[in-house]
């Protein structure tokens, strides 16, 4: 033991090893590089076990470091077999350490080829850059607790509840993700049932239902003849999507494969309709004068294309059209309460009609289930119906 001097460790200048004793050697190439080497045995098999250059262990050092390596042969533990593990245990605890941004970025990925659209991914992108990212974006997913994400949320709960929601909603699944691919343990912080419902209060008991802007029904016939006088596909597209009760986005992503006029029918696709169902419209006369006018005038895919190639209008355009008839009061989304508020008042027609034409999703489970039909014939006579009271052609 303790058989060399630092002045012989660098005067040593011969290719081979030279004892230190306690199975240290100094180990010089032929190069003349020189670095130190604990030599063992296991079960009669030799063992180099290498611990670092002579520019970077000083002797004491390497002694410190064999000495280490003695105590774990006491213990019966491979002193290479040890480093290996903690090579592993390191490689590990640094995947641990990928960032909260990260994991949001590699949730996204994976699961966008899922989502209806590119918009949908982008919001993602957009609430957790805003919201969560400047809180936590940065910091090991592993570390995120309750206490960051009332962070991130706690200010915004109240005042924009529904976005809220939808971050923590969105912090949760990412925070899940982690979790099942090794990178968090433990309970979610960002879940609410038996976590966030004891420190916020609940959205319903809080949030106060916004409607959109809608018309009043007894207003609709002298609202048609403004509209009437409106020139444009914008226009066009207003009118049809009053007369067919559907959603802006539904209206203004329709395209011609969509449409059968013969039949009078438009079909919406699963993937471009909210409850991810496919959906048929039966279009009343006024509807299909519309198309036909516009057929002729066709572009491309879309029904009611917009200023750019290959792209829909979008949904300003049709608030410009309000706007130019001095009505900033309503919204065109705010046409489907009026359409259901009449069918209500105005008409005998079954509350399933109704809300089936609006494709809406039946919250009682049991009348859902029993219901196989989409009522196709009783909803084509429901939009003929609003279409005449509509155009002024029925009371």
């Amino acid at each position: 033991m303790g058989k060399l001097t630092a002045l012989q460790v660098a005067k040593a200048k011969n290719r081979g090893l030279i004892g230190d004793g306690g199975g240290l050697y100094l180990q010089i190439t032929a190069r003349g590089s020189k670095s130190w080497i604990f030599r063992y045995r296991v079960d009669g098999r030799l063992r180099d076990h290498g611990l670092g250059s002579v520019n970077t262990l000083s002797l004491l050092e390497a002694r410190d470091a064999a000495l280490e390596c003695r105590k774990l042969r006491l213990q019966g533990i491979d002193p290479i077999d040890a480093k290996k593990k903690r090579r592993v245990t390191a490689q590990l605890d640094a995947a641990k350490s990928l960032s909260f941004a990260d994991c949001a970025e590699s949730y996204i990925e994976a699961h966008k080829s899922g989502w209806k659209s590119a918009k949908h991914a982008s919001q993602w992108t957009a609430t957790l850059t805003t919201y969560a990212y400047p809180t936590f974006g940065d910091l090991p997913v592993a570390e995120v607790d309750v206490g960051l994400v009332l962070k991130a949320i706690e200010k915004i709960w109240t005042e924009k509840p529904e976005t809220a929601g939808r971050v923590r909603g969105r912090i949760e699944a990412v925070l899940d993700w982690a979790k099942v691919r090794g990178y968090r343990d433990g309970e979610n912080p960002a879940r609410w049932r038996g976590n966030l419902a004891h420190l916020l209060p609940a959205r319903n008991k809080m949030a106060r239902v916004v409607h959109h802007a809608a018309l009043p029904y007894a207003e609709i016939g002298d609202f048609w003849v403004h509209l009437s006088k409106q020139s444009g596909t914008a226009a066009q597209a207003l009118r049809y999507a009053i007369l067919t009760a559907a959603r802006t986005s539904e209206v203004l992503g329709a395209t011609w494969d969509e449409i059968d006029i013969e039949q009078a029918m438009w079909t919406i696709p699963a993937e471009r309709m909210k409850a991810s169902s496919e959906h048929r419209v039966p279009l009343p006369p006024q509807a299909v004068a519309i198309l036909k006018v516009l057929l002729k005038q066709r572009t491309g895919e879309y029904v009611f294309p917009g200023m750019k190639a290959g792209r829909p209008l979008s949904n300003m355009s049709l608030l410009a059209v309000l706007k130019r008839m001095n009505r900033p009061d309503i919204t065109a989304h705010g046409f489907r309460s009026t359409f259901r508020d009449w069918a209500a008042e105005c008409t005998e027609t079954p509350r399933e009609v109704a809300e089936t034409a609006l494709a809406h999703t039946l919250s009682n489970k049991v009348e859902a289930a029993y219901r196989r039909s989409d009522l196709i014939d009783k909803r084509r006579v429901l939009m003929e119906d609003w279409a005449g009271y509509y155009a002024g052609t029925k009371k």
